[in-house]
């Protein structure tokens, strides 16, 4: 033990590690800093994972539409810890976003992005916009079918924005459509640029929090007066403070362990995402969907009526990202208590409800077509030959069960058609099929005569009797 204090006390010397670290770890805290006060530590936390993963995934992932899905094979089938790796690296991405989140909620329930704070609060917002669009980048590092036709959809979403919507869409795909340029620009943001940023925003914000001290638990009946709040709040800790090391350092280590064994215990016994089929741009059947964390955002912009959708997808995010940083201007003195502020406490619970709510709905996706529909069970059909069982394999092979439900089989994107001979004569049954209609294809030039009426036997078929 000697040798090794005489060891670190040279070291130390020659580094001056106590003197940097030391005030660090020293700096007092509030004294009734709790365990609410952990969110913040928990992200960093999750963040060191997603770095140490991310460089372990990169050693062996090529960035090339040769191999990039083959490698990601290989990484989750057959490397060594590979699939637990993978796991760790997406379960960790989603602690990350989902940490950071409710480390928000918390302050702004808190108030305390009122004076001085203002400056944590907009790094904060950044780390937070930046964290959502490096995991969307790595999401299309999988280049399987899912992942490319969801950056061509948030490509054309872009390109609806007016004056400079095509040069943000190409700058998106790296061109006019996706390729393997779209995969190294997107590699390279996920892996460099986002990074960087991402390392220089949480420096900043550490700084911040050292330079005005963690903020005090409101207390309802004081309220933040820019004049007098520093001279209060440095007498306070003088009088009731406590070192961070290693009075409240142990919570955020504790909750922080906590953490990485939620991680790693998700990434063995769940694993990673499968991966789809591999990109292919002549299959136009694939059901493009973000991660969790976006399938809100998603249900929205599939229920929201037609003629808002494109005013929606601009201004929707633009106005989210305004008010976050425009908060610590408006409101940045006065009470911090939420229970003098029930508008904060009304807002907060507005904003969990409705992202609950949709990302429900974008479980369901009752407007996604399914293309997981086998064909009908005899039992529905009826009857295991003639043009009925005929009719019945080609509503499989035409798509039509992708997006009707028949006796509670296929999908739900178009009309249920359990019962469709009581509602449709075969002249109207003819009409909707060879001219289709409102998001169903016209199938003139796609069916022969005796498909039609293989396919009409079929739907006639379906009645209550």
């Amino acid at each position: 033990m000697d040798r090794l204090r005489r060891a670190w006390e040279v070291l130390d010397d020659r580094l001056g590690v106590s003197k940097t670290l030391g005030p660090v770890l020293r700096h007092p805290v509030p004294p009734s800093a709790r365990w609410y006060y952990v969110l913040g530590s928990a992200t960093l936390f999750a963040f060191i994972v997603q770095v140490v993963t991310g460089i372990a995934l990169a050693l062996m992932y090529i960035p090339s539409t040769n191999n990039a899905y083959q490698t990601l094979q290989f990484i989750t089938h057959d490397a060594p810890f590979g699939r637990v790796l993978r796991g760790i690296h997406y379960w960790g991405a989603s602690a990350m976003i989902l940490l950071i989140g409710l480390h928000m909620a918390r302050v702004f329930l808190m108030g305390a992005y009122k004076y001085p704070r203002e400056a944590n609060w907009l790094t904060g917002v950044v780390l937070f916009m930046v964290t959502i669009v490096i995991a969307f980048t790595g999401q299309l590092l999988r280049w399987d079918q899912t992942a490319v036709w969801t950056v061509a959809v948030t490509a054309e979403q872009a390109g609806r924005i007016p004056f400079i919507g095509g040069a943000v869409a190409h700058f998106l795909l790296a061109g006019d459509t996706w390729s393997g340029e779209t995969l190294s620009r997107f590699y390279a943001f996920h892996v460099f640029f986002i990074p960087a940023i991402i390392f220089i925003f949480v420096g900043v914000h550490l700084w911040l929090v050292l330079h005005h001290g963690i903020s005090e638990p409101p207390v309802a009946g004081r309220p933040v007066d820019p004049k007098t709040y520093r001279t209060w709040y440095h007498a306070m800790l003088e009088r009731e403070g406590r070192p961070f090391w290693p009075d409240a350092a142990w919570r955020d280590v504790a909750f922080g362990v906590g953490i990485i064994t939620a991680i790693v215990l998700l990434a063995v016994i769940v694993g990673p995402p499968e991966l789809d089929r591999p990109p292919d741009p002549t299959l136009l059947n694939a059901d493009p969907r973000p991660d969790w964390y976006l399938l809100w955002y998603f249900a929205a912009l599939a229920l929201i009526p037609p003629k808002l959708e494109n005013a929606f997808m601009i201004f929707g995010p633009l106005l989210a990202a305004v008010v976050l940083l425009v908060i610590p201007f408006v409101s940045n003195r006065g009470e911090r208590s939420s229970s003098r502020r029930p508008w904060a406490v009304a807002s907060v619970g507005v904003v969990c409800l409705m992202i609950a709510t949709l990302w429900i709905a974008g479980v369901r996706a009752p407007w996604s077509p399914d293309f997981s529909a086998r064909l009908l069970p005899e039992q529905v059909v009826g009857t295991a030959s003639g043009p009925v069982a005929v009719g019945a394999r080609l509503f499989l092979d035409k798509g039509c069960e992708y997006c009707h439900t028949v006796a509670g089989h296929g999908g739900k994107r178009g009309p249920d058609l359990t019962y469709v001979g009581d509602r449709l004569s075969v002249d109207q049954m003819t009409w909707r099929i060879l001219n289709g209609g409102t998001n169903m294809p016209a199938f003139a030039n796609n069916i022969t005569p005796q498909q039609l009426n293989d396919l009409i036997a079929f739907l006639k078929s379906r009645t209550r009797r």
